[in-house]
This record gives C-alpha cells, structure tokens and sequence, in this order.
C-alpha cells in the first residue's frame, strides 16, 4: 500500500511545472565573463600579515564586558511587569455589563 502512494506521489510531483530560470537572469549577466580565479597563496599571506586581527585583546575583552553588560541591563529592564498596578487591578474588576443587554 505504501508503495502505491509512494509511485503516486512521485507520478505528481514528475508533473509539477518548475518557473523557467532562465528568465531571470538579465542581459548584463548573461554577457558578463566568468570570474577570474585568484591564487591562494597571496590571500594566505595576505592572512597571515592580519594575524593579530581576530585575536583576542584586553581591549577587545574589555569591548565585549561592557556591550555584555548593557546587554543584560537591557534584558533586566524588560523583565519587569508590562502592565501597571492599577491597570492590573482596573482589569481584574472586569467589564460592567449593562443592564439592559443582561
């Protein structure tokens, strides 16, 4: 039975109409060269100059303390109570119904 629904499945997706790609690529992109491949070796080198970058520094240790403290300042800010007292008590009396719709 399985088997069944699995070759009905697959017969409905086999004709299933797929949007024409080629369409959407414009004539700019169509005429535009391949890119040129670059060596690796200079970008290697090019990383290993930048070494220090990256790396953890007082200075960035001290970067990251204090944008994680605002963090949980902000944090702490919004976990107090969204509703007021008096709206929380407002609310709990609840809606007086008039009479005349009873």
């Amino acid at each position: 039975m399985r088997l069944i629904v699995l070759i009905a499945m697959t017969g409905l997706a086999a004709c299933a109409d797929f949007p024409q790609l080629d369409d959407r690529i414009g004539e700019a992109a169509r005429a535009a060269d391949y890119p040129t491949l670059l060596p690796l070796d200079p970008l290697l080198a090019a990383a290993a100059a930048n070494e220090t970058a990256g790396q953890i520094t007082p200075a960035s240790v001290a970067a990251f303390d204090s944008r994680i403290a605002t963090l949980r300042a902000r944090a702490a800010r919004m976990r107090g109570p969204v509703i007021d007292g008096a709206t929380r008590r407002r609310m709990q009396r609840g809606v007086a119904i008039p009479a005349a719709i009873r």
